[in-house]
């Protein structure tokens, strides 16, 4: 009489740690299903080669996970280079290019023609799904003249416009037929014929408004907002629009224009605002689809602390 059968243990899978993260992910990806999310693409993710691939599968992992990514970016450091090479000067104030008429020229390539077309190429590498598109084309968006304040001091700023009026049609049909819209921050003119210059993070603001977005996304080079930088690293996780509105006049220049950014959206029907450290590899899955999230969050006045986001 043989001896009685002794089941074996289970064995231990070393993919069990995938699965975990897969199951950590399942309420977000239920949230998220079938919502637009705009991502404004700039900082050290654009210039480094391994983080360009990264940021292209995370957009395309939103894509085939059931969401509606729309890229917007700028081209800051390619312009500058660019420009140099020509013997032109960058110069900036409050924190955006004065841009002259020869340096809108440059801007207008250096966006369509260099950084649009290497971000589409990356997309595309997984698949027919990324499509270019300048603020022009469809009349995107329409933008007026655009002055800045310095020290009380109205300032010109040549070919820098302010976004007046969007028509998202275009990028609502891509969207529509499964595509993922790369949009370059350049406008037409609202009330003449110029091309204007469109800080990219006021681009991606104003494209999510009119979109409805579920979020907005501003990949940035630092962690997100510092409480009282730079006495201290530690960074606000999560604010209400009126707070940001009183922290305003204190920030850094450069941080101006992405947290205006991400006021005017969530003010204008936008669920959250992120600014997120975009030299951290898959940063954006980071953020969307763990419980901990990184970088700084906007939500509207009112919006429930406990509330998932």
């Amino acid at each position: 009489m043989s001896a009685p059968h002794t089941p074996r243990p289970p064995r231990k899978h070393t993919a069990l740690p995938k699965a975990r993260i897969l199951i950590e992910a399942l309420p977000w990806l239920t949230r998220h299903h079938g919502r637009t999310v705009v991502i404004k693409f700039g900082g050290n993710a654009m210039v480094d080669d391994a983080l360009k691939a990264a940021f292209a599968q995370d957009v395309v992992f939103l894509r085939h996970a059931g969401l509606h990514p729309v890229v917007v970016h700028g081209g800051g450091p390619q312009i500058s280079a660019q420009l140099d090479r020509l013997g032109l000067d960058s110069e900036f104030r409050a924190g955006l290019r004065v841009t002259t008429p020869e340096a809108m020229d440059v801007v207008r390539m250096v966006l369509a023609g260099q950084v649009q077309r290497e971000l589409v190429g990356l997309l595309n590498r997984h698949g027919p799904l990324a499509v270019g598109m300048t603020g022009e084309d469809a009349h995107l968006m329409s933008a007026v003249k655009r002055y800045a304040d310095v020290d009380g001091e109205r300032v010109d700023l040549g070919r820098v416009g302010e976004v007046t009026a969007t028509d998202t049609g275009a990028i609502e049909a891509l969207l529509r037929d499964g595509r993922i819209p790369v949009v370059s921050s350049v406008a037409r003119g609202a009330d003449d014929d110029h091309v204007y210059n469109v800080n990219a993070d006021t681009a991606a603001a104003a494209l999510a408004a009119a979109l409805r977005a579920e979020t907005l996304m501003v990949l940035t080079d630092v962690e997100g907002l510092y409480a009282d930088w730079p006495a201290s690293d530690e960074v606000i996780s999560r604010l209400t629009e009126s707070e940001l509105e009183k922290l305003l006049p204190d920030l850094a220049s450069g941080m101006v224009p992405k947290m205006e950014g991400c006021l005017h959206a969530v003010r204008n029907g936008v669920r959250t605002a992120r600014v997120i450290d975009g030299r951290v590899p898959h940063a954006i899955l980071l953020e969307i689809f763990t419980d901990e999230g990184i970088g700084t969050m906007v939500v509207p006045d009112g919006a429930g602390e406990g509330e998932p986001t």
